[in-house]
């Protein structure tokens, strides 16, 4: 996935979705390939991921329990900051050794320290910029629905070839498509007939029960 700048995020087409709850993890692909999200400059991952949207500081600390930054494991999540282009990603419990190898703060910690990461220089928050985020396993389920109904920015490209990738049962999960204001019909998606010159799409799901339909 290429490095974004923040200026380009402005110019990116708007697409929204509303989905069947049922179907949601059709989406678990796409979570799991990474998207982008804005975020303020050098703040740390606590901050972030609590303070800018809004997860619980009981589930950061006790739900997701692996966090690899830039490709290393993390263990203090208040010191380790996120960049422009910074690539997270996010797990809850993996199983095995390597699984308690990599949990934050765990017992092996200390005896994969060549590898954990470790911060620079104090830094100073500075503007929006744009990271990368990837979700895997419970952690998928469980934020995803959060952050594609606040909003995540894709690579038009990467976003068609997920769509184009998808089996015909995919689409029945959706209820409503919006490119801008105008609504398109779910088979302009299905067969790649929405073609827009952005680069950037930013994407949008709403989510809703069987009983809202």
């Amino acid at each position: 996935m290429r490095q974004i700048k923040i200026a380009e995020a402005a110019n990116a087409a708007n697409l929204r979705l509303t989905w069947a709850e049922d179907r949601f993890e059709d989406f678990a692909e796409l979570l799991q390939r990474g998207f982008m999200l804005k975020a303020r400059a050098r703040s740390s991952i606590r901050d972030v991921l609590c303070g800018q949207f809004g997860i619980s500081h009981e589930y950061l600390d006790q739900r997701i329990n692996t966090i690899f930054l830039d490709g290393k494991p993390v263990d203090d999540v208040d010191s380790a900051t996120i960049g422009g282009g910074s690539k997270l990603a996010l797990s809850a419990a993996m199983p095995g050794f390597v699984g308690a190898a990599l949990r934050k703060g765990g017992f092996y910690a200390p005896m994969r320290q060549v590898i954990t990461h470790v911060e620079g220089t104090e830094s100073v928050p500075g503007g929006d910029e744009l990271f990368v985020l990837k979700l895997f396993n419970l952690v998928v389920k469980e934020l995803g629905p959060l952050f594609l109904d606040s909003g995540i920015w894709l690579d038009r490209r990467d976003l068609e070839s997920f769509f184009n990738s998808r089996p015909a049962e995919f689409w029945s999960g959706c209820l409503q498509c919006l490119m801008e204001v105008d609504e398109l019909e779910v088979d302009s998606l299905h067969k790649g007939k929405w073609l827009i010159e952005s680069p950037l799409v930013y994407l949008r799901i709403h989510v809703v029960t069987g009983d809202k339909q």
